[in-house]
């Protein structure tokens, strides 16, 4: 009962839901946190990283901004206990210090992700003070550059793939096949993959990537009938689980 309940209220949310145009914030600033950011009040907030770029499109860390968040934040709020901001969310460059203020931080299009020196180091101290990073939207031509970053944070890092037993697809909706999670345009099947402290998967997660697969694409298009409810469903199914993973680990 208690599952029907969830996936019931996942359809009718999104349903409900309404695309949010990417004006409202008057564009992003690419190489630093934006300066519109939500004050800390203890309620969950969906902060997006930002990161360095001067390539002639749109940053890739915007991907599927500001549509995604609201919709995802949305729909967390009303069927789980969390406090969540539902109507903005933050940006945020990995120096800027207000990140540990954060249980969890999602990054988009980490294929061309760089960092500095501060970024680094702050990135390194969250994650060892408690903090939990979201990789999305990873395509597998860019795995090289992912691997590359995370390493400068920790250079002995090894990544562990993830199946139907991992706890991050048990801590709210049920998800015993993740590999079975709808592919918006990458080739299936999508693979999980984390980092985890000491290397040591008894230790806590530190870093959690959806490689090869883009679920906040789901999120974004959720209102538009592009794909089907029960598609968009299980993508923020997956979506929940990881940031109720972050928030209570």
């Amino acid at each position: 009962m208690r599952k029907t309940l969830r996936s019931a209220l996942v359809v009718a949310l999104w349903v409900a839901v309404s695309l949010t145009a990417l004006a409202q914030r008057g564009g992003y600033r690419p190489t630093s946190s934006y300066s519109g950011n939500v004050p800390y009040d203890g309620k969950f907030v969906f902060v997006r990283v930002s990161y360095p770029w001067y390539g002639g499109r749109l940053a890739p860390w915007a991907h599927d901004y500001p549509a995604g968040e609201r919709h995802f934040t949305r729909i967390f709020s009303e069927i789980t206990a969390a406090r969540v901001h539902t109507d903005e969310s933050s940006i945020m460059s990995l120096s800027d210090p207000e990140l540990f203020k954060n249980p969890v931080i999602y990054m988009s299009e980490p294929g061309t992700w760089s960092m500095s020196d501060q970024d680094v180091k702050n990135l390194r101290a969250y994650l060892l003070k408690g903090g939990f990073m979201i990789l999305d939207d990873d395509r597998w031509n860019h795995w090289g550059n992912i691997d590359l970053q995370v390493s400068k944070v920790f250079p002995e890092a090894k990544w562990f793939e993830l199946d139907g037993t991992s706890p991050v697809f048990h801590t709210f909706f049920e998800i015993n096949h993740p590999e079975n999670t709808p592919q918006y345009y990458d080739p299936p099947p999508p693979h999980f993959l984390a980092v985890y402290e000491d290397n040591n998967p008894n230790k806590r997660m530190l870093i959690f990537c959806n490689y090869s697969t883009d679920i906040s694409e789901f999120w974004e298009w959720s209102d538009s009938g592009i794909k089907p409810i029960s598609e968009d469903n299980e993508a923020y199914k997956l979506g929940i689980n990881e940031f109720m993973y972050g928030i209570i680990h």
